[in-house]
């Protein structure tokens, strides 16, 4: 598979340097040169989903990692549940946060940390993995990648925007990993990043990869659940996606190419609304994120825009066939995780919220009552301080996140500056 950039190189790379690179040299992002269209009868095929994984990614990887490889690394990275809660008798929920980091994130950065390791395997040279968070990414990537040879990690946070177990996830892990305290937003953190990609002298002296949703390795697991939500949950019709930076909804589209009978997708964003404007006719502009209480989708201009005009050929009414759109507000987030406690039994963090917000208003919206998924992106538990005081009662906070409490903090404070950045990667 070749792919190419969104930026209008015409020029075209294999998966592994696509994967390596992250950002194209023209600061575009990379995009498969076709989709494989897989047809409806193969998403009812009777597969694992370690199966479905490594069924639906081969095509991508072709001509530099073998079928045989694939199937392994499928095994290592996806070793873990994926329950599917059915709320009422239309809507469900995807719970995505099983993995050790017990957000979805771990699905992309697991599968992405043992691929790198394996196209390294006959490497000399060191791999220095850069990566922005708004909190769940940086943990994942971190987890995925603790402890590998050859390979560190660096991860750039904006102070006081992450939760207080994010924040620990981030900070504690130590070995080959290194946190980064950005005083500033999310954008801040990732325009730093992308900067850090394009600047000759430092990638000239540094082999560098990212692990942000630009990074295409990203998007690539993230198709799958999707067709296995859809197996398992007999053929739902719509699917809510909460979204920040809309790698997540890109997956989601790139399974419905490869032939996932999906009529609709929901994005579903909170005050930070470029997009539902943008489908409305608005132009797209950078402002500055606003904070809120689902911090990890507080991103003013998504990365993934860019991809999702190019899968829909720039053209809005394209887009609009398959995506609708809403931004919530967090009073709106906070009676929504009340609202599914009292009535549903059921506990939910304020991005999963968010999700299922947008499926809601759909159903107000258009009258239909189809089956419709929401996927649900990180555990309750992760956001403790904020979902306590509204459902006034304590969570109980599963092993691996009532362990990292008791772990000291351990970061780097830097200023929203690239020249910052640059000056400890250049001396680490």
């Amino acid at each position: 598979m070749r792919y190419y950039s969104t930026g209008g190189d015409s020029s075209f790379v294999g998966f592994k340097d696509a994967l390596f690179q992250g950002l194209a040299p023209d600061g575009g992002l990379f995009m498969p040169e076709n989709i494989p269209l897989l047809g409806k009868d193969f998403f009812k095929t009777d597969l694992t989903y370690p199966e479905l994984a490594a069924e639906m990614i081969k095509p991508f990887v072709s001509g530099d990692l073998s079928n045989q490889q694939i199937d392994e690394i499928a095994e290592l990275a996806f070793d873990f549940p994926i329950p599917i809660a059915q709320v009422n008798e239309s809507d469900y929920i995807m719970e995505l946060f099983h993995g050790p980091t017990l957000a979805f994130k771990d699905f992309a950065a697991r599968f992405m940390a043992r691929t790198m390791a394996m196209l390294l395997e006959n490497e000399n040279r060191e791999l220095t993995i850069l990566v922005a968070t708004s909190g769940d990414t940086g943990s994942a990537v971190a987890n995925g990648f603790l402890g590998l040879e050859g390979i560190k990690v660096v991860i750039l946070y904006p102070s006081n925007r992450v939760s207080v177990i994010q924040e620990k996830q981030l900070t504690t892990m130590g070995r080959n990993i290194t946190a980064l305290e950005v005083n500033g937003s999310f954008d801040d953190c990732q325009k730093m990043v992308k900067q850090a990609f394009l600047d000759n002298e430092l990638t000239e002296s540094r082999f560098f990869s990212s692990a942000n949703s630009i990074n295409i390795g990203r998007l690539l697991p993230q198709s799958v659940y999707y067709a296995w939500a859809w197996k398992q949950a007999e053929e739902p019709k719509v699917f809510s996606v909460p979204c920040g930076n809309f790698g997540n909804l890109t997956g989601g589209l790139l399974a419905k190419r490869m032939g996932l009978p999906i009529e609709k997708f929901i994005a579903a964003t909170n005050a930070n609304d470029v997009f539902p404007k943008y489908l409305r006719g608005c132009e797209v502009t950078t402002e500055r994120a606003k904070q809120t209480l689902s911090n990890a989708m507080d991103v003013s201009v998504p990365s993934n825009l860019v991809r999702i005009k190019k899968l829909y050929n720039n053209e809005v009414d394209q887009i609009k066939s398959d995506i609708i759109s809403w931004s919530f507000s967090d009073d709106e987030t906070k009676r929504t995780i009340e609202k599914l406690k009292e009535e549903a039994n059921y506990l939910t963090d304020p991005h999963t919220a968010v999700g299922v917000l947008g499926l809601k208003k759909y159903r107000v919206e258009t009258g239909s009552m189809q089956k419709g998924i929401v996927l649900s992106t990180a555990h309750p538990g992760k956001f403790a301080e904020v979902v306590e005081p509204i459902i006034k009662e304590k969570i109980d906070l599963p092993d691996p996140l009532q362990s990292v409490l008791n772990k000291e903090k351990q970061a780097i404070t830097i200023r929203n500056q690239y020249s910052d950045l640059k000056e400890f990667l250049m001396e680490s």
